[in-house]
């Protein structure tokens, strides 16, 4: 089940596809966000498989630092990239980010919480 968990906010991108096309929504908006999501959340496992690997203490927190900033700094660009194309793609492409990332976050904290 946990395992399954993690995969949720992928699951909420994908079905996120018909919304965009039934509602109107600028495609660009979520072809953006369905790049940029995957893209941070690869970055973002194997930068921490790295930070496991790490025998000291300041490369552990080099990668996890590295994750956190380089993961955000993607998705900020893309939402910008979008924006300056498209400005209602990029307001789409910024609301779809922040919820898949809110579902994200409450699901991370759900599991992590339990395997305490």
């Amino acid at each position: 089940m946990r395992t399954l968990a993690r995969y949720v906010d992928l699951v909420l991108l994908l079905a996120a596809l018909p919304v965009f096309i039934l509602g109107g929504e600028p495609i660009l908006g979520w072809v953006a966000i369905a790049f940029a999501w995957p893209a941070q959340r690869l970055l973002q496992a194997v930068l921490e498989a790295r930070a496991a690997e790490a025998k000291e203490a300041p490369d552990f927190f080099r990668y996890m630092a590295g994750s956190i900033i380089g993961r955000s700094w993607l998705l900020a660009i893309s939402i910008f990239a979008v924006g300056v194309i498209d400005r209602p793609a990029g307001l789409a492409a910024a609301l779809l980010a922040l919820v898949v990332f809110s579902t994200y976050l409450v699901v991370s904290l759900i599991t992590r919480r339990g395997a305490a």
